[in-house]
C-alpha cells in the first residue's frame, strides 16, 4: 500500500478532534458525574458512525477513562462504599443486557421516555442549589433497581449511567460529592462489562462493525486519551467545589442534555409507528 501524506494529516486531525472532546467531556463527566457518554456518541453520530457501533466505542474508550477517574475520585476520598457494592453489580447485570438490546432493536420510545425523565429530574436538582444541602452519604433504599435501570440505559444509548444514577440519587437530596464519586467509581466496572458485551456480540455477528481506520481509530484514540489526561483533574474538582454550585451546574447540564436529546429523537419519534397510533386514538 503507497504512502499517502493526506490519510496521515487526515488521521492526525481527528485524533487532535476527538481529544478535545474526550478531555472536555471527561472533565465535566468526572466533576458532575455525568455526559461523557452522551457528548462522545452525539460526536460520533455526527460524522456518521451506527448507534450500536458508537456505543461500543465509547464504553471501549470508557474502560480507561473511567479507571482513570474512579482512582481519582478514591484518592479524594468522595466514594460511598456501601452504596458502591449495590450500585456497581447491578449496574453490570443491567449494562450486558442493554448491550444485548441495542443490537437488535430500536430504543427511540425508550430513551424519549428517558430524556423527559431527566428533564424533570434536572430542574428539581436545580433547585435544591438555592438551599443549603445537608451533608450526609446517600440512602441505599432502591440502589440496586436505580443500578440495574442505569446500566441497560447506559449500553442501549451510549451514555445514561451517570444521568440516570447521579440524577436520580441528587433528586433526593443527596451529597453531591459522594453522589458524583460513587457513580464514577462504579461506572468503571459496568463499562467494562458492557464492552465485553459488545466484543462477543461482534465475533457472533450480532453487531458488524464498518469503517476505516481513519472513521474507527483515529476517534477512539482521541477520545480515550482525552479523558485520561483530564479524569485526575476532575475528582479534585468535585472535592473542592461548594456542593450547592454542584446541584445547580449538574441541574443546569441534565435540562441542556435532555433538550438537546429531545430535539435529536424528535423526527424518530414522529415516525415511530406507536406514535402515530396513539396520535390517530388522541384525534379520533
Amino acid at each position: 500500500m503507497p504512502f499517502d501524506p493526506q490519510f496521515v494529516v487526515d488521521f492526525i486531525a481527528q485524533i487532535a478532534i476527538f481529544l478535545l472532546i474526550g478531555f472536555l467531556a471527561q472533565m465535566i463527566d468526572g466533576a458532575l458525574g455525568m455526559a461523557y457518554g452522551v457528548i462522545s456518541s452525539t460526536s460520533l453520530l455526527s460524522i456518521g458512525i451506527p448507534p450500536a457501533q458508537a456505543s461500543m466505542m465509547i464504553h471501549v474508550a470508557e474502560c480507561v477513562t473511567t479507571a482513570a477517574s474512579g482512582a481519582s475520585h478514591i484518592a479524594h476520598k468522595n466514594v460511598d462504599w456501601p452504596l458502591f457494592w449495590r450500585l456497581a453489580p447491578a449496574g453490570i447485570v443491567g449494562g450486558v443486557l442493554g448491550a444485548y438490546v441495542i443490537t437488535g432493536f430500536d430504543q427511540t420510545l425508550v430513551k424519549t421516555i428517558v430524556v423527559a425523565y431527566l428533564a424533570i429530574l434536572g430542574v428539581l436538582i436545580f433547585k435544591r442549589a438555592f438551599r443549603e444541602p445537608p451533608e450526609r452519604p446517600p440512602q441505599l433504599k432502591n440502589a440496586i433497581p436505580l443500578g440495574f435501570t442505569a446500566g441497560f440505559l447506559d449500553a442501549s444509548g451510549g451514555g445514561g449511567w451517570g444521568p440516570v444514577a447521579a440524577s436520580t440519587l441528587m433528586g433526593r437530596g443527596h451529597t453531591p460529592r459522594y453522589v458524583i464519586g460513587t457513580v464514577n467509581t462504579s461506572e468503571f466496572f459496568i463499562t467494562a462489562a458492557i464492552s465485553a458485551a459488545f466484543v462477543f456480540a461482534v465475533f457472533t455477528g450480532r453487531l458488524n462493525v464498518a469503517g476505516g481506520v481513519e472513521q474507527l481509530l483515529a476517534p477512539l484514540a482521541g477520545l480515550l486519551i482525552g479523558g485520561v489526561l483530564a479524569a485526575p483533574l476532575a475528582g479534585r474538582v468535585t472535592k473542592v467545589v461548594p456542593a450547592r454550585v454542584l446541584f445547580g451546574a449538574v441541574g443546569l447540564l441534565v435540562v441542556a442534555l435532555s433538550v438537546w436529546q429531545g430535539i435529536a429523537l424528535w423526527p424518530a419519534l414522529l415516525a415511530d409507528p406507536l406514535t402515530a397510533r396513539l396520535t390517530a386514538l388522541l384525534v379520533s
